[in-house]
């Protein structure tokens, strides 16, 4: 079932992406902030500081930004004091759903998102509930169109954990999450650029929801997204247009 659906599932993925850039920078500089205080400054011996860095290249966050948030997290310039929360909960039809987020005020973080689990016929769950169906780690996709042996040889050799092949034909580079950007570059660098390229948490066995509950899924999905203080939303969840 996870197989077919991968192919199917990225241009909706890359939709709820896009459809999150007005709030991006924003994201980004907080995830940077913390990144460097947890890790400290140095990107060579900081693996969340560079991916945080990368995406910022990505995604156009103003270099002035990215300076000032390392700073504030390094403590050079004083700034919020972010906190890491994790919530875990049931979606539609009992779909996992794991929320990441960064905040100052853990009260408000929490009724936040729990109204919005409540409102949309989610239900949030204790630690554990559903992580344990989850693996973090770097993925990659790639299309039916690309090469297997070619992929499969680049990726090992650059220090990929492994690399599956999905029932519709495209394809998954799988790494740890410290080897993410290693990897990445190194297979961009051998000319095979991913359709779909993060560090996420990857569900062992997907869950395929009707049309209904896709729908249903898609709204409560939306709304924890729209919430300030989150930063990743993760679900075993494939969504049927």
């Amino acid at each position: 079932m996870a197989g077919h659906s991968k192919w199917a599932n990225i241009k909706h993925r890359k939709a709820a992406a896009d459809a999150k850039k007005g709030k991006i920078t924003t994201r980004l500089v907080k995830e940077i902030t913390i990144a460097a205080k947890m890790g400290g400054g140095d990107v060579s011996s900081n693996p969340r500081l560079r991916l945080a860095l990368e995406k910022a290249r990505e995604n156009n966050v103003p270099k002035e930004n990215v300076e000032r948030a390392i700073k504030r997290g390094t403590g050079e310039l004083e700034g919020v004091d972010y906190i890491e929360l994790r919530f875990e909960g049931y979606g539609i039809a009992g779909a996992g759903i794991i929320v990441d987020c960064l905040t100052d005020n853990n009260i408000r973080t929490v009724a936040d998102v729990r109204h919005a689990f409540n409102k949309y016929g989610g239900n949030m769950g204790t630690d554990g509930c559903v992580s344990f169906q989850f693996k973090h780690c770097g993925q990659l996709i790639f299309s039916p169109e690309t090469n297997e042996d070619a992929l499969m040889e680049a990726a090992l050799e650059s220090g990929a954990e492994d690399v599956v092949s999905n029932d519709d034909g495209s394809f998954e580079v799988i790494t740890t999450p410290n080897d993410y950007t290693d990897v990445k570059a190194s297979l961009e660098a051998k000319g095979f650029i991913a359709d779909l390229a993060e560090v996420t948490m990857k569900p062992s066995v997907e869950m395929e929801l009707s049309v209904e509950d896709s729908e249903k899924m898609q709204r409560l999905l939306d709304a924890i997204e729209s919430l300030d203080d989150v930063q990743d939303v993760y679900t075993n969840a494939v969504i049927i247009d």
